[in-house]
């Protein structure tokens, strides 16, 4: 390319050069007072067209950056102005403004390192500079509840990190760094919609935002959606490879499904005390799991119950309960187990909250329904067991059974007894002979076998002596001798039972 001529230029060339320069900056200057007017008015946006133009004229005039910096603050853009702010340091090193701004942009957007940095470059030419006394009260007010928070995190006191980080976020009102380490620990403490929440806002901003994809795979995964939690896991480490936190979980998720799946593969072959060993080591990998931890105890449960150790079965459907209340099979296994082990009371309770849970499931109704007559029967006393016989007993069982338990208990056969002793087999004569009003009785062992309800006058004996029903009883049948002996009145009585 050939060399320019300028054999031709002439002084005037000068001259005109100087004159377009000092033409441009008047042109700038007079749009930088154009829009100071309109800052002056907080026409904002108008006052920020005014500077554009003016440092698109004159690019080199740290001023210009200095006052579009000031009213991207007062629009908010808060990075647009960290830039400006920097530009005007580049441009000129010795102005306070600009590194006030740049400290100020700096606490909003939540970089608390770069503000520190700021701030001491400005003391070291400026040590005596009044300016900054509001921004060094808000980056130790920053710092401290920083310091707090780390201390809570290594103590696992995740509350008191969310606590610290709204604190910080009073000063970093425009960054998303506290914001992400509160939701991080929201989803620690498995608020994950709010936890969520956050993150999404963050990506709004940046679509790329590490931190912000980590905690939505950490929702994720602690809701036990495993497969979409690990596509955002490595989303992650393609962003950041070096993401400890997201390698750490990954690897930890991995590693607990692994440890599920071979569980259940041992529950389907049946080999249920390998099963219930997998379980357990599944439940130590990540304790913070808790919708999985919640299905592994449950899982523990039903191997429990496959085992017949119905006691172990319910307290690992107490522990997924713990993790999560609303579990509603873990709920309806419990009342199972409940109703096994005749413990109807705690059976009704669960099956009453199952139906709340599920108030269209019929077989839950039915249960409950079931249960619930077996508590009112259970309440009741058990004439089967005074007489001791089964419930499927005959009516000549039922007289045997009579016959032999009348005697044992009657009275004239303790009247040597203590005083506590006689009333103690009176009341159980008492009772042998209400059991066999009832049980004699086709009707009335009907009703009762179906769980409803006597009338105190149905049994047929509370409102006779027990002595004349017994002998009543004896009256019926062919004569039988019984001698008191041995400590007992002398004398016959000669008792008529049935043949």
């Amino acid at each position: 390319m050939a060399s320019p001529d300028l054999t031709n230029i002439t002084p005037n060339s000068t001259t005109d050069i100087t004159d377009t320069t000092e033409s441009i900056q008047k042109s700038a200057e007079s749009k930088k007072e154009t829009a100071n007017q309109y800052y002056s008015q907080k026409q904002y946006k108008k006052a920020l067209t005014g500077y554009s133009e003016a440092i698109a004229l004159c690019p080199d005039t740290s001023r210009y950056y200095g006052n579009r910096a000031a009213c991207y603050m007062m629009l908010g853009q808060y990075r647009d102005a960290l830039t400006d702010a920097k530009k005007c340091i580049e441009l000129d090193s010795k102005l306070p403004k600009s590194y006030i701004r740049v400290i100020k942009c700096c606490l909003i957007l939540g970089d608390i390192v770069e503000a520190e940095t700021t701030l001491k470059k400005l003391l070291e030419f400026d040590p005596s500079s009044e300016l900054i006394a509001a921004e060094q009260k808000d980056l130790a007010y920053v710092q401290k509840f920083l310091n707090d928070a780390d201390a809570a995190y290594d103590a696992k006191d995740y509350r008191k990190v969310v606590y610290c980080m709204d604190r910080c976020c009073d000063i970093s009102t425009s960054g998303t760094r506290f914001k992400l380490i509160k939701a991080e620990c929201l989803a620690l403490l498995g608020r994950y919609q709010e936890a969520q929440d956050i993150a999404n806002d963050a990506l709004h901003i940046d679509k790329q935002n590490a931190d912000a994809i980590y905690i939505r795979g950490m929702c994720l995964y602690f809701q036990d959606d495993v497969d979409r939690a690990f596509a955002h896991f490595q989303q992650v480490l393609r962003l950041a490879p070096d993401h400890a936190k997201a390698l750490e979980i990954y690897k930890r998720a991995k590693c607990l499904k692994k440890k599920k799946e071979e569980g259940n593969a041992a529950f389907k072959r049946e080999q249920y005390q390998e099963a219930y060993k997998l379980y357990n080591e599944a439940l130590t990998i990540d304790p913070h799991n808790i919708m999985t931890n919640a299905k592994l105890h449950f899982n523990k449960a039903t191997v429990a119950f496959k085992l017949e150790k119905l006691n172990e079965a319910v307290a690992e459907c107490t522990e997924a309960l713990k993790l999560n209340e609303n579990y509603l099979k873990a709920l309806l296994k419990r009342a199972t187990i409940y109703m096994k082990l005749e413990e109807y009371e705690e059976a009704v309770r669960d099956l009453e909250k199952a139906c709340k849970m599920d108030k269209n499931d019929r077989e839950t109704k039915r249960l409950l329904a079931k249960a619930k007559l077996l508590l009112r029967k259970s309440k009741r006393k058990d004439y089967y067991k005074i007489l001791g016989i089964d419930k499927n007993a005959s009516t000549e069982d039922i007289k045997k059974a009579y016959r032999k338990r009348a005697l044992d208990h009657h009275p004239d056969r303790h009247a040597n007894a203590s005083e506590g002793e006689k009333r103690e087999q009176e009341k159980k004569f008492k009772e042998v002979g209400e059991a066999y009003g009832i049980l004699s009785d086709p009707k009335k062992r009907s009703r009762y076998d179906r769980g409803h309800d006597l009338d105190d006058n149905e049994g047929g004996f509370q409102d006779m002596d027990p002595n004349a029903m017994f002998h009543f009883f004896c009256q019926e049948g062919g004569n039988f001798q019984f001698q008191f002996q041995h400590g007992f009145p002398s004398g016959a009585f000669q008792f008529q039972f049935p043949g």
